[in-house]
């Protein structure tokens, strides 16, 4: 977790990690970020995973299979 201070705040931020492989990708979030429906790529598992972003908790959400 890396901090950095923007104005006489610190804030913090860390690398986005791929909920299947558990390895860095190539996004970094920091403490306020919220995202919805983003579909993330790995590039070591190099698979796409649909997810939500809210003070730091990843949650996945699943697709219906066709």
């Amino acid at each position: 977790m890396l901090f950095f201070k923007r104005g006489n705040v610190m804030k913090k931020e860390q690398w986005l990690l791929c909920p299947k492989c558990k390895n860095k990708t190539r996004l970094k979030i920091r403490e306020d970020t919220e995202i919805k429906n983003l579909p993330l790529f790995c590039p070591k598992c190099r698979e796409e995973v649909l997810i939500d972003i809210k003070d730091f908790k990843i949650s996945v959400i699943k697709e219906p299979d066709a």
